[in-house]
């Protein structure tokens, strides 16, 4: 979502920032939140429509009802913002005209952007003579996001940058391969552990239930960040590394002892049953008592390595691992013998 810059609103009104983006998510305020002039793609008014400045390449990600986002395993948010650029100089100037022209913001206001952007205090008419030699840029939060912490620390006023340089050091949050992995890493989207177990329904108690994945749903999932003006993208990539069974209850043997059932080479955790088959399973667990008058909370849980590589980026950095798993209640029953 295009951000409002903070520092064009009046003093003491954040709190209206605040409603004014929790109101209209998506959608490019400016000059005290008041209502923007025509703006998206259709028209020339921006030079990126995409919100933020960021397209996404989602092909390769997890998909349907069945997945979800990981949990970080370390503590790890996305960027609450960040800076990208918008606008050519013409579409700037038709940007910020309008919402002059409208008379909402107030004379002395509008007279101080006028002389920022206009009378050379420090830009002037607009940059119109630097047309193809850069971009006017502006601040952004994700959809949804004005609420997180942070969303409004990125509340520099809209400044020029020329083409092949980089933004102001004093501009924290600029757009980069770095910013873009992480933007990926939060639309990341996992398939659901749905692990199957032999025996399928109620446990036995004292007696191994198998647990296996199969390799055909178990697979990397990514996602490709790209700020096109700036010809920069990444991609992040989620991959499988092991599962993690927790029988939900102390009263439990778990195979191997952690509980971790790591990936076979073929992708696959874990081995199926077939009848008549002896010994501990590789991956699985045995219930030592029965869940008398109630269930066990079983819970299987994925870990995924999470990696980036992008623009001047070739080599895979890691981000934080995440963690993406299923509750099933399991019965547990005691062995029935009949004494005649």
């Amino acid at each position: 979502m295009p951000a409002i810059g903070k520092r064009i609103l009046k003093p003491g009104t954040a709190a209206a920032l605040t409603l004014v983006m929790v109101l209209l998510p998506g959608t490019a305020r400016a000059d005290r939140g008041d209502p923007p002039p025509p703006e998206g793609g259709s028209n020339g008014q921006d030079l990126w429509a995409h919100a933020g400045g960021v397209s996404y390449d989602e092909s390769k990600n997890g998909s349907g009802d069945t997945t979800g986002p990981v949990t970080p395993v370390t503590a790890w948010t996305p960027p609450p913002c960040w800076y990208s650029p918008r606008w050519t100089p013409a579409q700037f100037k038709t940007y910020v005209e309008a919402i002059w022209n409208a008379e909402s913001t107030g004379p002395e206001w509008d007279a101080t952007q006028r002389d920022r952007y206009e009378k050379g205090n420090p830009y002037t008419n607009f940059n119109l003579d630097k047309a193809g030699k850069g971009a006017w840029w502006t601040s952004y939060v994700p959809t949804g996001g004005a609420g997180v912490p942070g969303a409004l620390d990125c509340n520099e006023p809209y400044f020029w940058v020329d083409q092949g340089d980089a933004p102001p050091p004093t501009i924290k949050n600029a757009i980069t391969t770095e910013i873009l992995a992480q933007l990926a890493y939060a639309r990341i989207r996992v398939p659901d552990t749905d692990i199957s177990l032999s025996p399928q329904t109620k446990q036995t108690v004292n007696l191994a239930t198998w647990a296996w994945l199969d390799k055909a749903v178990f697979k990397p999932v990514s996602v490709t960040a790209t700020a096109d003006v700036l010809g920069i993208s990444a991609t992040t990539t989620a991959t499988p590394v092991s599962l993690h069974l927790d029988p939900g209850t102390k009263d439990a043997d778990s195979y191997p002892a952690s509980g971790n059932c790591l990936i076979n080479k073929d992708g696959s955790v874990g081995t199926p049953y077939s009848e008549g088959q002896r010994g501990d399973p590789p991956c699985g667990l045995k219930y030592l008592r029965a869940s008398t008058g109630g269930t066990f909370p079983l819970k299987a849980t994925i870990t995924w390595q999470i990696e980036w590589v992008g623009t001047g980026h070739p080599q895979p950095t890691r981000l934080s691992d995440g963690t993406f798993g299923r509750t099933t209640d399991v019965t547990v029953q005691e062995i029935q013998a009949i004494v005649r």
